[in-house]
């Protein structure tokens, strides 16, 4: 039998583009919700809840997947260290999976940058680099915040450790701390650098992005893989057997 999904966040860039690859990988869309629409007559409908809309949704979304103890797939990004963190817990509650990318090829980055940051000591000097289209609301992305989380997990740093951008004096980089720009202009989808810079070498890993559907189609995997599971939060590593990042 075809998965069906209810689709919040359905006006938006990345709704449309799953809303139109859906039927080709045999997905229904039972419900097609954005604001201003019954957001929880809308999620009843669906097999798997697919969220694609706005951070400050997301409380509302895991509430009722919980309620209805329906499998739940969010790919809102804009949330802060602490929100996320108490969002996990409720997630958690349900078959969940939480990334801020679903490309296949940003999973491998996130893989390869788990282990470049357990390889290299703090004599290299991390940073990441985004850039997205003009219109993108957050920043970081979400893409660039689990690249920064993986490398303060490796680090055992913590977020105090994060410096954005750097304007006036700020004095010599230190050894603990870890670097995140955003870029933003255009129409550029999304692009990912995570460096690591020592006397003598540097490591670049890089991700570039030239079509929304890569997400959309990681998406979609992700409700088919996250159907039947047992209640807990997985990521893109977990859909794809990567193993954590």
């Amino acid at each position: 039998m075809a998965l069906s999904i209810s689709l919040v966040g359905s006006r938006g860039r990345m709704g449309q583009t799953i809303a139109s690859l859906a039927p080709k990988l045999d997905i229904t869309v039972a419900a097609a919700v954005d604001m201003g629409d019954d957001l929880s007559a809308g999620v009843a409908k669906g097999d798997v809840i697919v969220d694609f809309s706005f951070h400050a949704v997301t409380a509302e979304v895991i509430r009722h997947a919980v309620a209805l103890q329906k499998p739940l797939i969010i790919g809102t990004t804009g949330h802060s260290i602490e929100q996320r963190a108490k969002l996990l817990l409720e997630a958690a509650k349900v078959p969940c999976v939480w990334a801020g990318n679903y490309s296949v090829g940003v999973n491998v980055l996130n893989a390869l940058t788990q282990q470049a940051a357990q390889v290299l000591t703090d004599d290299y000097d991390a940073e990441v680099i985004e850039m997205h289209h003009r219109y993108k609301k957050d920043a970081p992305s979400g893409t660039a915040a689990r690249l920064l989380e993986i490398i303060l997990q490796a680090r055992k740093l913590g977020p105090e450790a994060l410096r954005h951008g750097r304007e006036g004096i700020p004095g010599e980089r230190t050894r603990s701390e870890v670097g995140i720009h955003s870029l933003r202009g255009g129409d550029v989808v999304g692009d990912h650098t995570v460096m690591f810079a020592a006397p003598g070498e540097r490591i670049e890993l890089t991700h570039k992005a030239s079509d929304r559907g890569i997400f959309a189609r990681g998406a979609l995997r992700a409700a088919c893989w996250v159907h039947g599971k047992a209640p807990g939060v997985y990521d893109m590593q977990d859909v794809l057997g990567l193993g954590q990042a």
